[in-house]
């Protein structure tokens, strides 16, 4: 019997990973065990309940104020004992959290062999995003095992000296989640009365580090100029806990005409919301593979990006944090139907939703083999 130890902490780690538990879960050659870090604690529980993910192992490390290091102290602590309790062959992380790295860490310290799902993505600045580049290049570092979701991924691993043998390209576990979860539909009119759906919805997502202060201004105030410029649409912004966001948000966006302020959301009233949204604003990572998938042209608020095969296929476009360039991209996007419909039917290229599948078949090859 394979013992499989899946670790994760916040609520994208818990969406990719969670049709791999459950394939995991499904294979009478594998015993799995699922250990959440908690690193954020509301935003995973919505998460773990829609997939009905019982975790083994709580850490429940999330404290308020908490730092990077005190994040990186207590899952190398917690998840010490686990592994030691269940001696897995392998613990699987994913992608680019400080929990993906301490997680990964304590398994090597502990002799065990690791898995990373979503790996070889990088942006080749180790301050761009913060600290998720270095996170997922020291992870990979100590992986035995690299489940990359394209072959772009796969070539950034080659080239940093991983065997081949090593890396395999599976598609990415979030178009798996998205497929199942986009067939489900879920009444936005409800939860959201206030939206004049009739309109066109623009979507705006906001959080990453790097965007703190000047350039969430920017942000902000290009996303207000869009909505007064532009009479027939609406602004919704799940605006994140965080009070470097929710302070400016409230500040720039708050009692504007059709721009709505709301709670984050769980994940499948959110993808209902991609769904239902004409055009995607967001500095996110994973929305970058999940709204193309949906058919949604994107606008990527960072200057760098870990993805650029979605750039390359025209699903996506980089346009920083300039006001004006904010501002020029959606307008263009909002005028041009033909520069509208270019993006919105290129061909995503972030997999078929069978990477779960992949993962599982080569996990139990290379513990066969070992």
């Amino acid at each position: 019997m394979i013992k499989v130890i899946s670790v994760f902490g916040t609520r994208p780690e818990a969406i990719k990973m969670a049709p791999l538990v459950k394939k995991l879960s499904q294979d009478p050659d594998i015993q799995s065990k699922v250990v959440v870090t908690a690193q954020h604690r509301q935003m995973l529980d919505q998460v773990l309940e829609l997939f009905e993910i019982k975790p083994d192992y709580d850490l429940d490390i999330m404290k308020q104020g908490q730092t990077l290091t005190g994040v990186t102290v207590r899952v190398l602590s917690g998840l010490e004992e686990v592994i030691q309790a269940e001696k897995p062959h392998m613990v699987l992380v994913h992608g680019d959290t400080t929990t993906t790295f301490s997680s990964a860490l304590a398994a090597f310290y502990q002799q065990t062999a690791v898995g990373h799902v979503e790996a070889g993505l990088r942006t080749f600045n180790k301050y761009s995003p913060y600290p998720e580049e270095m996170n997922r290049k020291l992870a990979g570092a100590i992986s035995d095992l690299h489940f990359a979701p394209t072959q772009t991924s796969m070539d950034n691993l080659l080239k940093e000296g991983i065997p081949k043998g090593k890396i395999i390209i599976t598609g990415n576990t979030v178009i798996d989640a998205l497929l199942e979860t986009a067939t489900k539909d879920y009444p936005l009119e409800e939860l959201l009365p206030e939206v004049d759906w009739s309109k066109r919805i623009l979507l705006l997502t906001a959080h990453r580090r790097e965007n703190w202060g000047e350039p969430l201004e920017n942000i902000f105030m290009a996303a207000k100029k869009l909505i007064k410029d532009f009479p027939d649409t609406e602004l919704v912004f799940p605006v994140h806990k965080n009070p470097k966001v929710s302070q400016l948000a409230d500040k720039i966006l708050a009692n504007t005409p059709r721009i709505h302020l709301i709670e984050p959301l769980d994940y499948l009233p959110f993808v209902s919301l991609m769904n239902k949204s004409y055009l995607v604003f967001t500095d996110s990572g994973g929305m970058q593979e999940e709204a193309p998938s949906l058919g949604k042209p994107v606008l990527v608020l960072r200057e760098t990006t870990e993805r650029p095969e979605a750039v390359e296929a025209g699903t996506v476009k980089m346009v920083g944090t300039s006001e004006s360039r904010i501002y020029e991209e959606g307008a263009k996007l909002l005028e041009d139907q033909t520069a509208y419909k270019k993006m919105a039917q290129a061909i995503n290229p972030y997999g078929d939703g069978k990477a779960s599948e992949r993962i599982v078949a080569a996990i139990k090859e290379h513990c066969q083999r070992s």
